[in-house]
């Protein structure tokens, strides 16, 4: 891994009834950010209606790019769940770069 290396780690609870909805879009979030170069790692998981992210990113600005790549898949998934808690581990010098961040 990379000394500058950036998790993200998302959490939603989806909406009574939309679990299968949201775990349909989990494809064209996989897709897109497949593309993403600084992207380390990616996916989903599931407990219950709770669903979890966990990605991984070389630093800051590829935490950016991710969500400006993703950001309309977002805004539809926010139809069908709730954003309960965001994480952001990294070193602080990468993590004051996403001090100020409000695209989640």
């Amino acid at each position: 891994m990379k000394p500058n290396f950036v998790s993200l780690h998302p959490y939603f609870k989806a909406h009574p009834g939309k679990l299968d909805a949201v775990k349909a879009s989990f494809p064209r979030f996989i897709e897109k950010t497949g593309s993403e170069k600084e992207n380390l790692f990616y996916g989903f998981s599931i407990n219950g209606d709770e669903i979890f992210c966990r990605e991984g990113y070389e630093n800051a600005g590829g935490v950016l790019a991710h969500l400006d790549n993703v950001g309309a898949l977002l805004a539809e998934i926010l139809k069908m769940a709730d954003l309960t808690r965001v994480e952001v581990h990294g070193p602080a010098e990468e993590l004051d770069k996403l001090r100020n961040l409000s695209r989640i």
